[in-house]
């Protein structure tokens, strides 16, 4: 039997939630912000100190180790447990406070530094499955940082738990922690070669049993929007505001459908996230997202066209459309491995759980590195609330996690 204790897992977590590593969608460094090695140091000297010897820290914030396979057999498939260590720009991450709540009795949670921050088991009814055992929040002014410090935990406890117990058998285990990937930049100095693994599992999901092979695939578009720039004092019927058109195609986008906040299970998206510019030129940023890529294809040629009617009308006014391609379905590639997926599916129910097969409405670095040739699904961690001042997890999910990673690198070795 594999037990990992929730105690010590949520002492590891408020740990490493305290260390700030939000990311910075607008910086060009990589990583976008310097405080991220922080983490990767700490997480290099922890894995150092388990006696793992094979351990490098990159000028990226990268974290590679390996734990060196301990069967007789010959040809089993190296296996790399990833999560990334930034957290997301939507809320502070600075000067985060854990709260751990030992033994949650369903009663509300008033978050004692913001009391209008409220953890509600009516607003968050996966709080019932952790009535009687422990769960962890924030304070109320910061995120917690479970997305994907939750991720991060299991893989380092699961990493003792190997080191501590040569007695499991299993092939060559690869850690990779990643930067930057909340601001999709995740895998762009990842070094395959230098990880070594075949196959792969990202750490980077919600409630207990979830087991994700299927995701959105995910371009951006940029509209640019030339209009007709004269002093203002001159301007009547010559002046065309290019802030004016922006607004207007933006006005123009369907009211009940298309957007995240009106579509769900298998719909896809466009999504506005930002307007900049002045009168002579602006720009409008897009996700778009679809889980099909002809379905992509089509968002695209509808989004222009709509765009391309809303500037016709503003004579002298002219756009470019472009696209930029972030990632795609992981599935395509997935279905290829199958026993990638079945092997993950096994290992949780070995824990005990009930698996739940889900397709994510988002991506995680899984998407790339099953395109960078690691086929790379996603595992629970227990995650809720995530990007927002009531996020929160419980610890049994996250030490269900770590045993979830022990039983799979056994299952590799077994299968081999």
């Amino acid at each position: 039997m594999i037990y990992i204790s929730p105690d010590n897992v949520a002492e590891r977590f408020m740990r490493y939630v305290q260390v700030d590593t939000q990311s910075n969608p607008n910086s060009n460094t990589y990583p976008s912000t310097d405080k991220q090695k922080d983490l990767s140091k700490l997480l290099h000297r922890e894995l150092q100190a388990m006696g793992i010897t094979d351990t490098d820290t990159d000028e990226y914030g990268y974290v590679y180790a390996t734990i060196p396979g301990n069967s007789d057999k010959e040809n089993i498939p190296a296996i790399c447990f990833c999560a990334h260590i930034d957290t997301a720009p939507d809320c502070s991450g600075t000067n985060v406070k854990p709260i751990l709540h030992r033994y949650y009795d369903g009663n509300d949670i008033v978050l004692p530094d913001d009391t209008t921050q409220v953890l509600k088991l009516a607003d968050s009814p996966y709080l019932k499955q952790h009535i009687g055992s422990g769960i962890i929040t924030a304070s109320g002014n910061t995120l917690l940082g479970a997305d994907d410090k939750s991720g991060v935990t299991a893989i380092m406890e699961a990493a003792l738990y190997f080191m501590q117990n040569p007695s499991v058998k299993h092939g060559d285990i690869k850690i990779l922690f990643t930067p930057d990937e909340e601001v999709g930049r995740g895998t762009d100095k990842a070094d395959m070669k230098k990880l070594g693994a075949q196959f792969g599992y990202t750490l980077d999901g919600g409630e207990a049993g979830c087991l994700e092979d299927e995701t959105f695939s995910a371009d951006a578009a940029t509209i640019t929007i030339n209009g007709v720039i004269v002093h203002p004092g001159y301007a009547k019927d010559k002046m065309v505001n290019a802030l004016k058109v922006a607004a207007a195609i933006i006005d123009a986008l369907p009211k009940n459908e298309w957007s995240p906040e009106t579509t769900s299970g298998k719909e896809g998206f466009v999504h506005p996230v930002a307007v900049n510019g002045i009168a002579e030129q602006a720009t409008i940023q897009f996700i778009v997202r679809d889980f099909e890529e002809q379905g992509l294809a089509a968002h695209h040629e509808r989004l222009k066209q709509l765009a391309l009617g809303v500037v016709a009308s503003f004579a002298g006014a002219t756009m470019l459309y472009d696209t930029m391609a972030q990632y795609r379905n992981m599935k395509k590639i997935l279905d290829k491995y199958p026993q990638v997926v079945a092997y993950a599916e096994e290992a949780i129910l070995r824990t005990g759980l009930a698996v739940k097969k889900e397709a994510i409405r988002g991506g995680t670095d899984g998407s790339r590195l099953s395109y960078m040739g690691m086929p790379c699904p996603n595992i629970f961690t227990g995650m809720q609330n995530i990007h927002s001042r009531l996020e929160w997890v419980g610890t049994k999910d996250m030490a269900k996690a770590a045993e979830t990673i022990v039983h799979l690198a056994m299952i590799w070795e077994e299968r081999s």
